[in-house]
Formats: structure tokens, sequence, C-alpha cells
């Protein structure tokens, strides 16, 4: 009984933390370092209660730190924010060695989406109604970037079914 309720809180978890951070950033364009934190420490919990062999949970930890490492240095010249960068580090927790090119070419590819989307609603103009709603307004201000987190979370729900973590479940 308790297994199958670590088990049903681990396919809860991760994926409710992806679409808090999707709607956090598409409302207010960040995503709370809590979210990035819980993300991270609730890999190591999870996978301890499963009995990932600690070597595997810091193997996975060493993905998350390489691609905080990478995507820090994308936020330095200004091309990611730091709560994208904070929020695929905490995603690599979860997915590992063995599914991070598969996240970063799945991100890559809705993040592109997700600009061209953005670039065409931004040439037509918001109805007054809309643009009184202030996310609306500012997610249709050409200067306000893109809200990539969405990109970022999309891909990682598309990866989780290849994890180590989810393989341990199953």
């Amino acid at each position: 009984m308790a297994s199958n309720l670590i088990h049903l809180s681990i396919f809860s978890f991760f994926p409710t933390l992806m679409a808090l951070s999707a709607s956090m950033d598409l409302l207010t364009f960040t995503i709370p370092n809590r979210i990035c934190v819980a993300l991270a420490l609730g890999y190591v919990i999870f996978a301890a209660l499963l009995g990932v062999p600690v070597v595997n949970i810091l193997l996975n930890m060493s993905c998350g730190l390489a691609i905080l490492l990478i995507t820090f240095a994308m936020f330095s010249f200004g091309w990611l924010g730091g709560g994208d960068a904070k929020l695929a580090a905490a995603t690599a927790a979860w997915l590992g060695w063995t599914a991070i090119l598969d996240y970063g070419l799945a991100a890559a590819l809705f993040g592109g989406i997700l600009a061209l989307i953005l670039l065409g609603l931004r040439t037509v103009p918001l109805p007054a109604a809309l643009a009184r709603v202030a996310w609306l307004a500012r997610l249709h201000n050409a200067g306000a970037g893109v809200p990539y987190g969405i990109a970022l979370a999309a891909a990682g729900l598309m990866q989780f079914p290849n994890s180590s973590i989810w393989a341990a479940v199953v």
C-alpha cells in the first residue's frame, strides 16, 4: 500500500510541478525558485524512497549540474531566463543522462514553435478587451521575450516516461 502511494506521488509530483512552472512562466514570465528547488529535492527524496542506488542518484544530479552550467552560460549571454535555466537543470536531474539529449531537442523544437506562434500573434493587434488582461498584454508585448518555461515543461513531460525514475516505478 505504501509503495502504491509513493508511485502515485511520483506520477503526480513531477507533472504537477511541470504544469505549475509552465503556468507561472506564462502568467508572470517568472519561474519561482521554490518550484525548481522542490523538483530537485523531490527527485532525491523519491529516488531514495524507491531504492535507486546512490550512484544512479548522483549521476542524475551530475546531469542536472551540467545542464545548470550550460544554461547559466546561456543566461549570461541573454539567451535564456534565469528561471528557465534552473528549471532545465532541475528537470535534468529527473531525466538523467539517458534522456537529456532528447529533452534538449524537444525543448528546442517546442521553444521554436512557441516563439513562432508568439511572433505571429504579436503582429496582430490585441483586441481591447484582451489588452486589459495584464498577462495577455505582457505576453503580446514584442519586447517581452518568450516564456520558454512552457517549452521546457512540455519537453520534460514528454521525456518523463523515458527517465530512469519512471523505470524504477514501473
